[in-house]
């Protein structure tokens, strides 16, 4: 076989494969076509050779048609039959020293097996028992299934995380990208990573999931095409990515090639199945599954074993989910032939309308609750891009559906704290269907709590008098609903400082009180605590209005609502100078802040972080609290369903001043600059205490430490998240990467992505590392990062 090109990246996966082979004698790699199994295995096999440890050899079955062409080869690789060429078996590197000995250990690469499982497992169930020095490394797209196998599922090379998609620097720590980079390379030797294209290299290698054959088939476009063209054609990537190298298997020659051999080998059911879960973008439960499947004939009953069925040969994938629940999603690729089938098939429009029809359900408790139940915020949130993706579909005609679906999105984006997308597609929605429409006052309603929340107080306080004047006018009008618009109004006129919503509040208190709304009286009562505290800083009142609302908000209010409330009371406890309780409060209103991954903005954060910065001045923390204050000013604080009161900017402001002139001014100045550095998920982590969001050498002053070292045996701050160290934890147990994502219910790319993390937090090489320094950690000894522990360990 020839292997063109260098083996790029998978040190962990070779250490783990190594291991592997000490302890079983039957290891299968699967992973979906073009992920790398073949070469993984191959380096595997040659590193085992060329250590002396065992005589290797090869056998190639992609190109066998039959059962006994598969058993032939098997045979003749095991007699020690011909080299590399006629029949496809032979030893993997000729001339190797202690190659060849009857009386030696062997290891047998058996590569492409997916299609010749049954003969594949015929002869090694004759054949193992018998040989007791004969160990199998098979390659397939599914598992062999048979007794003493072990599994290794090879998934896409390391992504680059998206705060470094423009430092070229940071991107070469990703192997997906120094793969992309070295291909580029190879067919245009002038071609380099910089700041220009580094982030449209850094989507593509995102986009292609860090798929391999994806990778080298794209970076051969580079000649002609620069990466932010071949990143922007990717929507069509399967026209796009045809020109392999000529030497490879002619299934490996093109990404669509590469999957319609998969897709080929799949019964009816799972081919359609496949093509129905294209339309979800965002991934799938087994709910979702059985509802876009249940038209095609499949019973419900059926679905979990089918998607069982499509993960065990790699066509989707487990992803993170509910505690308990099974969640899975398809690589784009896959979803991109998935969606074409589909379209060839004619299968399209139903599929949509399936998909339509679910989510629309899904969405039932959003329209029919005042205030929406937390389990239907959280339901909504996990079908987020999905429903993005059917309003798209939707805004091509004049459904009435996309009200409620446009309406459930803008709810989820407001818990999220970014709400650009859905402004759009509310107003789209309302352009584009019947003024009588049922659920046009609902969303005229999240229209205007948008427009509220973006500070557009014009359009927010027309919109919501309009939709709480249309309900009114209704023969059916439904007093929940009525309700939760009155409530919106009250929210609009308040974030303009508007004193005279003290009318709409107390009808909208009535009518929850009418109807039993536990959670909207509470929330009434938070925003009556508010209008307090705007008029005339009735703290004692305002205070116990949260008492009475708090516990029935932390037991049944989404995250947006709970998060108002919590604010509310640490601005209350803050000004009466209780300083515990008031961090207590902000601290808790940040636990579940749902910033994505690299996100610009602070959602409603804002408020919290800038009571944490007082609080900081306060206690003399003047470091802590400037970084603070620059991140909040940088970012903004726009994005508050509620305006904080007059006096409570004045604190700010005052508590700033104190700190600038508490510091010496050059370090002042550093902490403001480390501050502005931070990204809003690491001004978050800071704000809790979680040392890895501060730049290195930016808090050394105030904590006495040296960098951006933690110190276990001082007391000092820790410098992971406290998933990452679950993570180290684990490590230490000795676990592997695919135990820990057994353990943790994430993926093993996701296990992958935190341990590149730890490494580069810490400034550590290796595993071993990385465990010394949590042992080092737990007995009391002081470790640092970045020349701490890593230089102790290493040296």
């Amino acid at each position: 076989m020839a292997r063109l090109g260098g083996f790029i990246g998978r040190t962990d996966e070779l250490v783990e494969l190594k291991r592997l082979l000490r302890t079983t004698r039957l290891l299968t790699l699967t992973g979906p076509g073009g992920v790398g199994k073949t070469r993984l295995a191959l380096e595997t096999a040659t590193l085992e050779q060329r250590g002396g440890r065992c005589e290797v050899g090869l056998v190639e079955l992609g190109s066998a048609t039959t059962g006994e062409q598969a058993r032939q080869r098997i045979t003749e690789a095991l007699a020690g039959a011909g080299g590399v060429g006629s029949g496809g078996a032979g030893t993997l590197i000729a001339g190797t020293p202690g190659a060849v000995g009857a009386d030696r250990d062997r290891l047998l690469v058996l590569d492409n097996c997916e299609h010749v499982l049954d003969a594949c497992g015929l002869v090694l169930s004759a054949l193992l028992p018998g040989r007791p020095g004969l160990r199998i490394l098979a390659t397939s797209r599914e598992p062999l299934r048979l007794p003493g196998e072990t599994v290794y599922s090879v998934g896409g090379l390391a992504l680059p995380d998206a705060r470094d998609c423009r430092s070229p620097v940071a991107l070469l720590r990703s192997d997906a990208v120094r793969l992309f980079v070295d291909r580029g390379r190879a067919v245009s030797s002038d071609f380099q990573l910089t700041e220009e294209n580094a982030a449209h290299i850094a989507g593509l290698c995102a986009r292609l999931d860090g798929l391999p054959l994806a990778l080298e088939l794209a970076a051969g476009l580079v000649r002609a095409f620069p990466p932010a063209e071949i990143h922007h054609r990717l929507d069509d990537r399967l026209s796009l990515l045809t020109c392999g190298w000529r030497t490879a298997d002619p299934r490996h020659q093109s990404l669509r090639s590469a999957i319609e051999w998969s897709y080929e080998l799949l019964t009816p059911d799972e081919r359609s199945l496949v093509r129905s879960l294209s339309l979800l973008p965002g991934g799938f439960g087994t709910d979702a599954a059985a509802a876009v499947a249940v038209a095609k004939d499949i019973p419900e009953s059926a679905v979990p074993q089918l998607l069982a069925g499509l993960e065990a040969k790699s066509l989707i994938v487990p992803c993170a989910g509910p505690v308990g629940s099974a969640r899975f999603r398809m690589l784009e690729s896959i979803r991109c032939y998935g969606h074409e089938r589909l379209r060839a098939e004619g299968e399209e429009v139903q599929a949509y309308d399936r998909l339509v029809e679910w989510l629309t359900e899904l969405a039932r408790p959003f329209r029919e609750a005042a205030l929406t139940p937390a389990e239907t915020c959280r339901r909504l949130d996990e079908e987020h891009d999905n429903l993005t993706c059917l309003l798209q579909w939707l805004s091509a005609g004049s459904d009435p559906r996309q009200l409620l679906l446009a309406g459930a999105l803008a709810l989820v984006d407001i818990n999220r704290g970014y709400t650009a997308e859905s402004r759009s597609m509310l107003a789209g929605a309302l352009d584009r269907t019947h003024p009588g429409a049922g659920d046009r006052s609902l969303c005229l309603c999240m229209a205007a709590l948008l427009a509220a929340w973006e500070g557009d107080h014009g359009e927010a306080v027309p919109l919501a008098e309009q939709a709480v004047a249309l309900e009114r006018r209704r023969p059916d009008r439904r007093e929940d609903l009525l309700c939760r618009l009155l409530l919106v109004l009250s929210l609009t006129r308040l974030q303009c400082g508007d004193q005279g919503t003290r009318a709409d509040l107390e009808e909208c208190l009535m009518i929850g009180r009418r109807v039993g709304d536990r959670v909207m009286t509470a929330f009434c009562l938070t925003l009556l605590a508010w209008q307090l505290l705007l008029g005339g800083r009735d703290t004692a009142r305002a205070a116990r209005l949260v008492d009475e609302a708090l516990p029935v908000l932390r037991g049944e209010a989404n995250p947006v609502l709970l998060r108002m409330i919590l604010q509310t009371a640490g601005v209350i406890a803050l000004e009466r100078d209780d300083l515990a309780a008031a961090e207590a409060y902000f601290t808790e209103s940040l636990g579940d802040t749902g910033l994505p991954s690299g996100t610009d903005h602070l959602g409603g954060a804002g408020p919290a972080l800038w009571g944490l910065a007082v609080s900081a001045v306060r206690k003399g923390r003047f470091e802590r609290a400037l970084r603070l204050f620059a991140a909040v000013e940088r970012r903004g604080v726009s994005v508050t369903c509620v305006l904080p009161p007059p006096w409570l900017r004045a604190r700010v402001e005052e508590a700033a001043d104190t700190a600038l002139r508490a510091l010496p001014k050059v370090r002042a100045e550093s902490a403001l600059a480390a501050g502005r550095r931070l990204d809003p998920r690491q001004v978050v982590d800071y704000a809790l205490d979680g040392r890895r969001a501060v730049p290195p050498g930016a808090d050394g002053a105030e904590h006495g430490g040296t960098g951006n070292g933690a110190d276990a045996g001082s007391g000092g701050h820790d410098p992971l998240s406290p998933r990452e160290r679950e993570v180290v934890t684990l490590v230490t147990a000795g676990l592997t990467n695919r135990q820990i994502a057994a353990r943790l219910y994430v993926s093993v790319r996701t296990v992958e992505t935190h341990m590149r993390n730890i490494r580069t937090t810490l400034g550590l090489r290796s595993r071993a590392h990385v465990a010394a320094w949590a042992v080092c950690r737990a007995q009391g000894v002081a470790v640092g990062v970045e020349g701490g522990a890593g230089a102790g360990f290493v040296a």
